[in-house]
């Protein structure tokens, strides 16, 4: 009898994740996971407590894409630069972007912990945003999320108008950013 293939953590968090990519991150199951890789359920279980650990370390991994994502993004506006990952992020991750942001769920909340000071730091380094405080800062960060969140929503739905492309989805990201930053300095 041939020797049983050994599977990695790596590899077995990667064929977790493809399925996320695909069917949703409810879709994730020991038994599909081992059957994508044709394999029994023991290799997972070797390297996984649960499918709970499994999916958190899914979501561990779709938060670092995030995160390369908003690196490449990297213009030197980081104010802009989360934006545009983030339409970047729902226009290629579809259906990673509406399990985590349409579905009631507790991932968004390490999300924010992980990553809300961090992005708070990016920002001070934006100068179109010098002078704000830190409060100030969080509270146009939250008002782009707010309409990031929906435009991202439309694109991961395509629910923009006919012709309305990528292009068009940067200039309403940055006119709205523009709008967030004025409303604030002229309210101060």
């Amino acid at each position: 009898m041939p020797p049983k293939k050994k599977y990695t953590k790596d590899q077995i968090i990667e064929v977790a994740f493809e399925m996320a990519k695909e069917e949703g991150i409810d879709s994730i199951t020991i038994r599909k996971v081992a059957k994508r890789l044709k394999s029994s359920i023991a290799p997972i279980y070797v390297n996984f407590e649960d499918v709970e650990e499994l999916i958190g370390e899914v979501i561990k991994r779709i938060f670092a894409l995030g995160k390369e994502i908003l690196d490449e993004e990297s213009s030197g506006e980081p104010f802009r630069d989360i934006g545009l990952s983030s339409l970047r992020f729902a226009r290629e991750y579809s259906v990673l972007f509406r399990d985590l942001m349409m579905n009631q769920n507790d991932y968004m909340k390490s999300y924010d912990q992980e990553m809300g000071q961090p992005l708070i730091e990016e920002m001070k380094k934006d100068s179109q945003l010098e002078g704000f405080s830190e409060e100030e800062l969080k509270n146009i960060l939250l008002k782009m999320r707010v309409v990031q969140t929906g435009l991202s929503v439309m694109i991961a739905n395509g629910l923009l108008p006919k012709g309305f492309g990528e292009e068009e989805e940067v200039r309403l990201l940055e006119d709205i950013a523009a709008d967030i930053v004025y409303a604030t300095r002229m309210g101060r």
